[in-house]
């Protein structure tokens, strides 16, 4: 196994929405988090409040809120969901995933650390981080701060030696007992006895030190992907315009993907609630084309939206729901398949949609009947692309050649000596096909009814071919080929 391991040391910061510089987040009077303007003038993490306002008297107090900080710690589990179906929760500030099943995937650990180290800055997050072997020493590491790669439990065991005994999570007593040893780094612990230094500072480092090295086995609670998905971020201000709105759900859309990710699902519709300084709300619904994971093009759709919408009132609240989901199918891709170019015919359609409105973006939908004119039905785009599709039929059932453009009438030709003339005498190019059909309708179809003709692609003397038939009235033109 191999994790990564992200620590988030301005995660109390970072989760507040509102935030000016210079400012620090404190917890029973003391620094737990500052932002680097602070940390410039000396600030820094355990110091007093007082000590922090005396080295710098603008400092921008907040308290902590732990509850946004598991927000955000979970919110960022299901992001990473895109990267490894395979991630843990360290609280409070500490995210861990196995990546070593997705190597192949992603094309080696460096593409992958890299991608992730991307996405946390997209959002905003400024983590420290590393790779190791065993969980426990990555998440060591990277609270050091190491920002290495270490494949091998010997390369990860030389640096984990050098780390002091001051670790994170330890009982202070046994610190405090570790120092009046002597004991300033990891690699002391493992030159003295198992059996004397737990009865001095107890099992529970000592089994941390085992663990971290790899020695014990240390199994890793996995984070559950919520049944729903459902996340709201406050905004840091009050935004007036719509198309400003765009930044700040990427975070919630990026969280979308993710989920969607691992859960191995796609999303057909989500809602993105705008909640306005005012108490009121506006829902603003995407809706894909066919089902999607993409963040990209949830991102395109948006814009679109929002290029369109004026708010009544100012937005501090975006809430994203993923109202309608569906089983990613289990499709094997090909061995050479290349990456799509573009966006595809049916995102362009969504967007469309989002442009022009829902029922101004129709598509042309097949329906059983012989009769030409009655063999075509517009549909809406949205349910049409919702309905599964099937397979054509075999080329025994196809129809002869037909024409893409049909007359809204069939228009009478003159016929002379026996012989169709449209600009011309007309040539018939194939043999007749019989069509019977409509005599059920008892004449609910005026414009088609019970028919019985027989059709012709035919050709004028200027090169244009054309769809005529003929009945008991004459010959008629019908369609024209392109």
């Amino acid at each position: 196994m191999l994790w990564l391991a992200l620590h988030f040391p301005l995660l109390p910061l970072e989760a507040l929405p509102l935030r000016q510089s210079p400012s620090a987040v404190v917890s029973r009077g003391r620094v737990l988090a500052c932002d680097r303007q602070a940390a410039e003038a000396g600030v820094k993490s355990g110091q007093k409040l007082s000590t922090a306002l005396g080295l710098q008297p603008g400092l921008a107090v907040f308290e902590r809120e732990a509850v946004r900080e598991n927000g955000a710690l979970e919110s960022l589990a299901c992001w990473a969901g895109r990267f490894t179906p395979t991630l843990s929760l360290a609280p409070p500030n500490t995210l861990l995933l196995e990546i070593g099943g997705c190597l192949r995937l992603f094309g080696g650990v460096e593409p992958i650390v890299e991608a992730v180290l991307a996405g946390c800055a997209e959002q905003c997050y400024s983590p420290t981080w590393a790779v190791a072997p065993t969980a426990l020493g990555g998440r060591w590491l990277a609270q050091a701060g190491a920002g290495a790669i270490y494949r091998e439990p010997a390369a990860m065991q030389a640096v984990l030696a050098g780390l002091p005994c001051a670790v994170p999570g330890w009982p202070a007593e046994a610190q405090s007992r570790l120092a009046s040893f002597g004991l300033k780094h990891l690699g002391d612990l493992q030159a003295l006895p198992a059996a004397g230094l737990r009865r001095r500072i107890g099992s529970e480092p000592v089994d941390d030190l085992l663990r971290a090295r790899g020695e014990l086995p240390d199994p890793q609670q996995p984070f559950v992907f919520p049944e729903s998905f459902a996340i709201e971020i406050e905004l840091p201000a009050r935004v007036e315009h719509a198309e400003a709105l765009a930044f700040a759900g990427q975070r919630l859309f990026a969280a979308l993907a993710g989920w969607l990710h691992g859960r191995q699902l796609l999303v057909r519709a989500c809602t993105l609630q705008l909640k306005h300084d005012d108490g009121s709300l506006t829902a603003l619904v995407l809706r894909f084309a066919e089902p999607a994971a993409d963040e990209g093009r949830f991102l395109r759709l948006l814009r679109e939206h929002l290029a369109r919408l004026h708010l009544a009132a100012p937005v501090e609240v975006l809430r994203l729901l993923a109202d309608e989901v569906e089983n990613k199918p289990g499709a094997s891709a090909h061995l050479f398949d290349a990456a799509p170019v573009g966006e595809g015919a049916l995102a362009c359609l969504e967007r469309l949609r989002a442009r022009l409105g829902e029922a101004a973006v129709q598509v042309l939908g097949e329906k059983a009947d012989y009769r030409p004119e009655c063999a075509s039905v517009h549909r809406d785009a949205a349910a049409d692309t919702a309905q599964p599709k099937q397979s054509p039929p075999p080329a025994a059932a196809m129809p002869l050649r037909r024409p893409l453009w049909l007359l809204p009438a069939p228009q009478p030709l003159v016929e002379r000596a026996g012989q169709p003339h449209w600009h011309g005498p007309l040539k018939l190019l194939s043999r007749a096909e019989r069509l019977e059909s409509g005599w059920w309708d008892e004449g609910e179809i005026a414009a088609a009814g019970d028919v019985r003709r027989d059709y012709f692609v035919a050709r004028n003397p200027q090169g244009q071919w054309a769809w005529v038939f003929r009945d008991a009235q004459g010959w008629y033109l019908h369609g024209l080929f392109s």
